[in-house]
């Protein structure tokens, strides 16, 4: 391997040079822009009055990059930069971090009210559609990049609400409203994911939640064997549907067995306390479905014991609880190749878990030759 040439002998650079480096969409003008504002320092001239860049440029540009696409604005990102280069120090950037996701988060808030009053109208079925002219025309007042559910005045709502109480509410109605197009999903998958949306209310869920393309094939040959059903905790698995898992032959078993347990920080404590329930996590892991809904430990562990071990459980129904462990975990599942079933975030908990499942058990009984997850209609 040749030597590395340190920043200050590195060969220099062309301000198209650098742009090429960079990459991500960086324009020569932009950078002038940088310059004229203080972002990029002034670079050395060569002797034809070009502008020449080191790898510390590079560098720099390259961070002004990142932190523009996590949202930050130049002034800040200016001031980032000042604070970085004065001290290594991680404080500051932690409170730039949190200013930032605060005003993410109010931008989130903003756009979950807008979506709030959208699913007030839309969700509505046959026996309320005679109530909502009135709505669709306040409708065209709604900017929903702006606004919120404040637009809609609430003596309209209150008219609007006045029909709720003649019947009872068309669930799948509305899912098919408020639901984005899903047809080229199998037609199991589509209602697992259905199931997911009306335990927690959230339509927005469909947009994160993962299946390996063999999940639902996986799910069902297992359940078919009589496969164990293994728990993270006893919550979880007191959400599980027993009558129809006794039904296909199956038991179902908690890892960390204390039903005192109520939290997903206590099963995260617990977990990392209980030397016999790691112990034996290894010993359950081959041909059974795990259901993991509240330690992010657990998922991580089991993900562990299947890369070193060798091991493969049928599924891994991976939605713990959390906002940094629980997603990584949920990202090292993805990358490892077993079935699963898990959200691309923090979005998760015991009773999605445990619905995921007993969808997959309830399919399973109800159509026992459906091959829709098979993608060619044949039976495999």
């Amino acid at each position: 391997m040749p030597p590395q040439l340190s920043p200050q002998l590195a060969p220099k650079l062309t301000i198209k040079a650098l742009t090429q480096a960079v990459g991500q969409g960086v324009t020569p003008r932009m950078v002038r822009h940088y310059h004229q504002i203080g972002l990029l320092p002034q670079p050395a001239r060569s002797e034809g009055n070009y502008r020449l860049y080191s790898q510390t440029d590079v560098q720099r540009l390259q961070r002004i990059v990142a932190l523009k696409q996590q949202g930050f604005q130049l002034a800040h990102i200016q001031q980032m930069l000042v604070k970085s280069s004065e001290a290594p120090q991680v404080e500051p950037l932690v409170e730039q971090l949190q200013q930032q996701y605060q005003r993410v988060l109010q931008q989130l808030v903003r756009l979950r009210q807008t979506a709030t009053a959208l699913e007030g109208l839309l969700g509505r079925d046959r026996s309320c559609q005679m109530m909502q002219a009135e709505a669709l025309a306040q409708l065209r007042l709604l900017d929903v990049e702006t606004q919120s559910a404040q637009t809609l005045a609430a003596d309209l709502w209150e008219h609007l609400d006045g029909a709720v109480a003649d019947h009872p509410e068309d669930f799948q109605a509305a899912l098919q409203r408020l639901l984005p197009d899903l047809s080229q999903r199998p037609e199991i998958e589509v209602d697992i994911l259905s199931q997911m949306i009306l335990a927690c209310g959230d339509v927005g869920l469909s947009a994160f939640v993962r299946f390996s393309p063999d999940a639902i094939k996986a799910a069902r040959q297992a359940l078919t064997q009589g496969c164990t059903v293994v728990a993270d905790v006893p919550a979880v698995m007191a959400s599980f549907d027993q009558a129809r898992l006794a039904h296909l032959g199956c038991t179902w078993q908690a890892l960390i067995d204390d039903g005192h347990i109520d939290s997903a920080a206590d099963a995260e404590q617990q977990f990392w306390h209980d030397a016999r329930g790691r112990g034996q996590l290894a010993s359950l892991v081959e041909g059974n479905i795990w259901v993991v809904g509240y330690a992010p430990s657990v998922l991580i562990a089991l993900c562990d014991a299947i890369a070193t071990q060798q091991l493969r459980p049928a599924l891994v129904i991976g939605l713990p609880i959390g906002f940094s462990h629980a997603p990584a975990a949920k990202r090292r599942l993805m990358q490892l190749a077993v079935p699963y079933i898990t959200t691309e975030c923090a979005l998760g908990g015991g009773l999605l878990a445990a619905v995921a499942l007993n969808q997959l058990a309830a399919s399973l009984i109800e159509k026992p030759d459906c091959h829709c997850y098979l993608g060619n209609g044949e039976p495999g």
